[in-house]
């Protein structure tokens, strides 16, 4: 159906946030959805120096990754929560590209261990991904002390989250098929 980007937000060893990942991810391709698994433990960004513009040279690594940004239809970064932000993991990954993301939507996905579900985290993404020209849709999608939600091989144990999931993803797949359907009909730029 669309090409969505996956972005994972946590690089911490013993990281909730894969789990997260995969269970959204298996919700997109259930959905007909090609996803782009975009991590950054297995990318290996050095802190950003230059845009992905800006350089003569790229890495192969960063020419596909700049790839599957620009190809993505919509993108859904699942972040967590760190001193009331977005890890700078996450950021330094989605400042490597800028017109890539133009003219998409975003759904964000936020979790924390604490009771408010990173609520704070999805709110500083909303104004990145708004920077960025892939605005948000209107709903996000938390999910408080995720270490209870997920079993430790990624199980879902609170089965609630697969009827939530699944409207948060209508609406998504809405603003995606609104959004393709425009820019087959041009873009300002």
């Amino acid at each position: 159906m669309a090409k969505i980007a996956l972005f994972v937000g946590s690089v911490r060893i013993d990281r909730n946030g894969i789990k997260v990942a995969h269970w959204i991810q298996n919700k997109l391709v259930e959905r007909g959805h090609d996803v782009f698994f975009i991590d950054p433990m297995q990318i290996h960004l050095p802190l950003l120096d230059r845009m992905y513009k800006e350089m003569d040279n790229p890495p192969e690594e960063l020419k596909k990754l700049r790839e599957n940004v620009k190809d993505a239809d919509g993108y859904v970064p699942i972040t967590p929560e760190y001193n009331h932000s977005i890890s700078s993991a996450l950021k330094n990954t989605l400042d490597y590209f800028l017109e890539e993301y133009f003219f998409k939507p975003s759904a964000i996905v936020s979790y924390s261990v604490g009771s408010f579900g990173g609520i704070n985290a999805a709110q500083h993404l909303r104004q990145i991904f708004a920077e960025l020209g892939a605005p948000s849709i209107s709903s996000s999608f938390q999910i408080p002390q995720v270490h209870k939600v997920f079993d430790n091989d990624g199980k879902l144990l609170d089965e609630q989250y697969n009827t939530r999931v699944k409207r948060f993803l209508d609406e998504f797949d809405w603003y995606v098929d609104a959004f393709k359907n425009q820019r087959q009909k041009g873009t300002p730029y």
